[in-house]
């Protein structure tokens, strides 16, 4: 299907919701699937050792991981939703413009970022938690992945975002596809066959940045064999929008950045504080972040599949295909979630036993898997709301939802319950914390639907 203004008003404005959520959707929660399992087998295979403190070294860098997908969140989200908007408004040309400058501007700010990385790399790797025993596998993951892969994860992340902002589904998961298998495949060949034995984290970054840049790679193909028929443009002669557009793309992109940002110092506040009992527990803990992310990721691939929709119909002023959107994407959610918690609850030891054998880290991750997972209704629900506000374009209320989340609920939990429960603490406050978080966001979700000029607008 060719990726038209006519395609995406087809798939936005006629075909039944729920025939439109799976096309918009479905590719985009294979593709979160793919990067789950890529992330999974890197610690699969690290696992395998039966070197905790190599499994730590890897955990530990995912919040560093996390920040590149803040800066594609930026000008991705941001952008990718603006797009959307203005397709409904019928404004292409300002659509061309904003997808030019989203690309342009994140390329820049990845290279930066990379740059930093590279200088800052010791003390933030302290900063982490990285211990005597953990810190040469961060280093070696970190300069790989972050320091010379920043910017083409960042690139395909702010691509996937702006395909998927016009409809273009499955072009925008399969370029992530194809960077998650290849690394599949990839991790073992560096890692047991090239590289020599001792220096299996090195192997897992090199097939991680490889990964990474051939899925960009495909992007930038897809994007530039388009470009006569699609408003998703390379040409840095269009990479100026409107004032009001540069403002509109990072109010919602700095509410998506600043989200994953705190989420990232939530993962490091986890392991600082799960680092002071000892390496085992932090490998455990590392492996549960990792494995409780099944559910989460496919509301995530929910989320960002059904968020083009809402924007561009937000545009257009159709109240009743945004309730519908809403009603049929969030009621998919939860049965995800529901099913989770049983699958999770029952084979949670199984599952741990996959990424290690040592048996103190696979009972302390059982134990942790089994107390974690009973949030994922809870996290679906929080950014689900998140995920709407963005596509209406209201960055100051999805941005205060993102902190009141993370840096009022999540994060000050984690002290609190550390301090009254001890390790078993840490691992609670997610359900704990995400109460409060879904209950604030029903309330302001419900007055903003109330109070909006769309309550009064039927069609």
């Amino acid at each position: 299907m060719a990726i038209t203004e006519a395609n995406s008003r087809e798939i936005f404005e006629k075909l039944p919701v729920g025939r439109a959520v799976r096309i918009m959707a479905v590719p985009t929660i294979l593709s979160q699937l793919i990067i789950l399992i890529y992330n999974l087998a890197d610690t699969f295979y690290i696992g395998k050792t039966n070197n905790p403190y190599m499994v730590a070294g890897a955990s530990l860098i995912l919040p560093v991981f996390n920040f590149c997908a803040s800066i594609a969140g930026l000008t991705g989200v941001g952008g990718g939703a603006l797009i959307s908007r203005l397709l409904g408004e019928k404004r292409p040309d300002e659509a061309r413009k904003v997808s030019a400058f989203s690309i342009y501007f994140s390329v820049i700010v990845a290279a930066l970022f990379s740059v930093c990385m590279f200088v800052f790399m010791t003390p933030v790797l302290k900063l982490l938690g990285a211990s005597e025993n953990t810190f040469i596998y961060a280093k070696q993951y970190s300069f790989c992945v972050i320091v010379l892969g920043a910017v083409p994860t960042v690139l395909s992340g702010v691509m996937s975002n702006l395909l998927r902002s016009v409809g273009a589904g499955r072009e925008a998961g399969l370029g992530i596809t194809i960077g998650g298998l290849l690394n599949i495949v990839l991790d073992p060949l560096f890692m047991f066959v090239i590289l020599p034995e001792g220096n299996e984290i090195l192997g897992v970054g090199i097939a991680t940045f490889i990964s990474n840049c051939i899925s960009c790679i495909y992007f930038l193909a897809v994007i530039y064999r388009i470009r006569r028929e699609s408003v998703i443009s390379l040409n840095i002669k269009k990479a100026m929008p409107e004032r009001k557009s540069i403002v509109s793309i990072f109010s919602v992109g700095i509410s998506s950045a600043v989200s994953v940002l705190l989420f990232d110092i939530d993962y490091i506040v986890i392991g600082r504080l799960m680092s002071g009992y000892n390496d085992i527990a932090m490998a455990a803990v590392g492996i549960v972040l990792k494995a409780e992310r099944l559910p989460l990721n496919v509301g995530i691939g929910l989320c960002q599949g059904m968020m083009p929709i809402v924007a561009y119909n937000y545009a257009a002023k159709n109240r009743k295909r945004i309730d519908d959107t809403v009603k049929f994407s969030l009621l998919t959610g939860l049965v995800v979630s529901a099913f989770s918690i049983i699958m999770y609850e029952i084979f949670a030891g199984l599952i741990i036993s996959v990424f290690i054998s040592e048996a103190q880290t696979l009972a302390l991750g059982t134990d942790f898997l089994r107390i974690r997972i009973l949030a994922t209704p809870l996290m679906f629900c929080s950014f689900f709301t998140v995920h709407l506000f963005q596509g209406f374009g209201e960055g100051k209320t999805a941005l205060f939802l993102g902190v009141m989340r993370w840096a009022v609920f999540n994060i000050p939990m984690l002290f609190i319950l550390n301090r009254i429960i001890g390790m078993y603490g840490i691992v609670w406050s997610q359900v704990t914390a995400d109460i409060l978080t879904v209950t604030l966001s029903y309330l302001v979700y419900s007055r903003y639907m109330k109070n909006s000029a769309l309550s009064r607008t039927v069609r």
